[in-house]
């Protein structure tokens, strides 16, 4: 991790967590962080879109240091787009952070990059930090092409934007093949691809000191280990974020 760009840990609850447990879950944290945890790194909780309104309430009520991500967007400000969520809901909301282009949106739900893309620029749009996701599916790497479809996803998002819009983004680089399946990069293997993430990100915005996160099965067990890679400036935490006290500890890495 390079001592001048400051580490950001965000938890993604997914589908978990109705919003009474999101307060007691947000409650409990706050009380297992303390002033030079947050002094340390930014700490992000992206929350289902129905805990949204509880978790800044508590965190506004109390006075915590936490802040508020979204998982996802539409990139429409309003229409008729039954179901989705425009970025102007989530900027009244006091949403810091949003999540574009999660591997399950891309697998599951079939996003492009080109809608990835549309999403980011209405995230900042909205001034608020997406976070862009990238990553390879279990075939991609097997092929030996992943610089190669990270390295396409980072140009779909960031080709002609300006710096001081990338500035403001956080890009996660989550192996889809990692996700959810308890197994990760080893710390070295996901150095050397952020790695190569970032001098894609130096060639498309030369002035854009961008964060990168490492997401894939983060845990306090690997989250040192993780951290202590020169390229990596934070973790995007699935499973791990659930639980107060293991997030606590992932954060205290």
């Amino acid at each position: 991790m390079n001592a001048s760009r400051k580490p950001i840990i965000a938890g993604n609850w997914k589908m978990h967590h109705d919003h009474f447990t999101a307060i007691q879950v947000t409650q409990k944290l706050s009380y297992l962080l303390d002033a030079p945890d947050y002094d340390r790194c930014d700490v992000v909780l992206c929350v289902p879109f129905t805990d949204l309104r509880s978790v800044q309430t508590t965190i506004d009520a109390d006075n915590l240091s936490l802040l508020v991500g979204a998982q996802d967007c539409f990139y429409e400000d309003k229409g008729a787009f039954t179901g989705e969520i425009s970025p102007v809901f989530l900027a009244k909301l006091s949403v810091s952070y949003v999540i574009v282009g999660h591997s399950e949106r891309r697998q599951l739900f079939g996003e492009t990059d080109e809608v990835v893309a549309k999403k980011t620029r209405a995230v900042l749009e909205h001034q608020m930090s997406p976070i862009v996701c990238v990553g390879e599916t279990l075939e991609e790497r097997d092929a030996g092409n992943t610089d190669q479809r990270v390295v396409a996803q980072v140009k779909a998002v960031f080709a002609g934007m300006r710096a001081t819009d990338a500035q403001r983004c956080v890009v996660a680089y989550e192996p889809i093949w990692a996700i959810g399946t308890g197994r990760t990069a080893s710390a070295q293997e996901a150095d050397a691809t952020i790695g190569v993430i970032r001098r894609a990100l130096v060639d498309l915005v030369p002035k854009a000191e961008v964060r990168i996160q490492y997401g894939g099965s983060v845990k306090p067990g690997n989250i040192s280990e993780l951290m202590a890679q020169p390229e990596i400036d934070g973790a995007l935490v699935g499973g791990a974020s659930l639980d107060p006290e293991e997030f606590a500890r992932t954060v205290k890495y």
